[in-house]
């Protein structure tokens, strides 16, 4: 392998393919939601849920992913996680329904996501130094952000001209490319503790698992939800427990909690948290909006979201360089104060407009906040970290993140279609049109499958019925969704303002110094 000043440059380009294909891959999906729903004869509801189980999927399992490839090694784990994700992008290229999407593209896909991004965290600190590793940070971190920016356009040109599956046979194409370089990988060794904190394991994954798998079950109306959710949540508190007991007695922990003494890292990872949560449930009901209510296809509605990505993209590269004279916490506030700002005023537009044309400001706005808190936040989490223990804090951000979007998507989702039921149901006994009969049907049916579905796929279910009875159910239809959609944005904005709340804590704290160890790692 040739190195030159410190690292080979083709890595550094490999390591950046592959991040660019794990960030494009959620915009794929959400940009082609009524095409995947479509071709697999599934539900929004259903292909919502693999989002947010694969978003949950690989943040329970990234602290364990890290553990993992630090026992096997680093650049087995990189591998494994690879041909995980490549295997979950084959099966959706194959589908024929959405059991193949969940088992292949959520949670095997989830899981090799949660040991490729910790094992190419320490690949390239250990296969870079000095300005090669920081340029190394940079090109994967750009990458991150690019994919970021133009994924819903990518994603929406390939759907709309091609087909979704072509989307995802790419994302193989590019990941046999990368693993065709494997050869330029040179391993890092792990010397430190390999004792398993088995127990700590178990409790993470109880713990957001339950809270998010309860949403998720709750979304599709089965039962025992409160079990679940009270799973989780006694699961993290024991968790927590474990951990310091834990590391009272000497003994290794899956995470160590002294981390969380620090105000900054603890304040920012719920900032980050909280920005993922809004960003979660922004991602669902838009696309939803577009796809759904609009009945826009794949390309119009990436085109519609092209002002948030490409804002926040423009914002982080921009305040990145441009802000050094602000303080980090200051910068925060602004973030998140736009993004609230933002939510409030789509919230009047959703059931008024007829075109994505008029939501381009807001979603300018929005995404300028976003990229604000991007630019800050990784940072600003990592800053108290010693450079030996950045790379645990790092997989502790990530999973933080992780599970503040799949908390969004899932929340989002099911306040969503509760809200609908609700609407739709009042409006239904309302009507002074509908027989007894019907009103009693469309309850029954709500009350145990509640469906954002257009008015076009309504109609053909409702071919047969009396005239006047399609028109009326069309009209409730049509009058139902955008009030769902608000109730559902309403997530994003209270995670917006306790995100606000936050960053006025955060401006009684010193400003964080720069980190040589953190400084270019904005992906993660």
């Amino acid at each position: 392998m040739e190195v030159q000043a410190g690292g080979d440059r083709r890595l550094a380009i490999l390591l950046s393919m592959a991040m660019f294909v794990l960030v494009v891959d959620t915009s794929l999906m959400n940009v082609s939601i009524a095409e995947v729903v479509k071709d697999l004869d599934t539900t929004v509801s259903g292909v919502q849920s693999a989002i947010a189980l694969e978003a949950l999927v690989s943040a329970a399992f990234i602290l364990i992913g890290s553990k993992v490839g630090d026992l096997i090694g680093r650049k087995r784990a990189y591998v494994i996680g690879l041909c995980a994700y490549a295997l979950g992008a084959l099966a959706m290229a194959l589908a024929q329904g959405l059991t193949a999407v969940i088992v292949f593209w959520a949670i095997i896909g989830g899981l090799g996501a949660s040991m490729l991004l910790p094992a190419m965290q320490s690949l390239i600190h250990g296969n870079f130094e000095g300005a090669a590793q920081k340029q190394a940070y940079a090109l994967v971190g750009a990458a991150a952000a690019i994919a970021a920016a133009v994924g819903p356009l990518i994603g929406g040109f390939i759907t709309t001209y091609l087909s979704w599956r072509i989307a995802f046979l790419l994302e193989d194409v590019i990941i046999v490319i990368v693993l065709c370089g494997i050869k330029l990988v040179r391993d890092v060794p792990y010397t430190g503790e390999r004792r398993v904190d088995v127990v700590g394991a178990v409790l993470s994954i109880l713990g957001m698992g339950g809270i998010v798998l309860g949403i998720l079950v709750w979304q599709e109306g089965g039962e025992a939800v409160g079990a679940l959710l009270a799973v989780g949540a006694v699961a993290l508190g024991s968790f927590a427990y474990w951990l310091v007991r834990r590391k009272r007695e000497g003994k290794p922990t899956l995470v160590d909690p002294d981390l969380f003494r620090a105000p900054l890292f603890r304040f920012g990872i719920s900032g980050q948290t909280l920005q993922q949560i809004a960003l979660g449930g922004m991602m669902i009901a838009l696309p939803i909006y577009l796809q759904m209510v609009l009945e826009y296809n794949a390309m119009e509605a990436g085109l519609s979201l092209a002002p948030l990505s490409l804002s926040m993209f423009a914002v982080a590269l921009l305040a990145s360089k441009r802000t050094a004279r602000r303080r980090p916490s200051s910068i925060i506030r602004a973030g998140f104060a736009l993004l609230a700002l933002a939510v409030v005023a789509l919230i009047p537009l959703v059931p008024r407009v007829d075109s994505g044309w008029y939501l381009v400001i807001p979603l300018m706005v929005a995404g300028s906040g976003l990229g604000l808190l991007v630019s800050q936040l990784n940072n600003y989490t990592l800053s108290p970290i010693t450079e030996e223990r950045v790379s645990e804090a790092a997989g502790v951000n990530s999973a933080g993140g992780s599970f503040g979007l799949s908390f969004g998507l899932a929340f989002s989702c099911t306040i969503m279609l509760a809200s609908l039921s609700f609407f739709f149901t009042n409006m239904a006994n309302d009507s002074t049109i509908l027989p007894p009969a019907d009103k009693q049907t469309v309850a029954e049916v709500l009350e145990s499958d509640a469906e954002v579905m257009t008015n076009t796929a309504l109609e053909e279910q409702l071919a047969g019925q009396p005239q006047e009875i399609q028109d009326e159910i069309i009209r409730i239809n049509t009058d139902a969704r955008p009030k769902a959609l608000q109730v559902a944005m309403l997530v994003p904005l209270l995670a917006a303002l306790l995100g606000l709340l936050l960053s006025f804590r955060m401006m009684r704290l010193p400003d964080p110094t720069p980190s040589a160890a953190t400084e270019g790692m904005a992906f993660g």
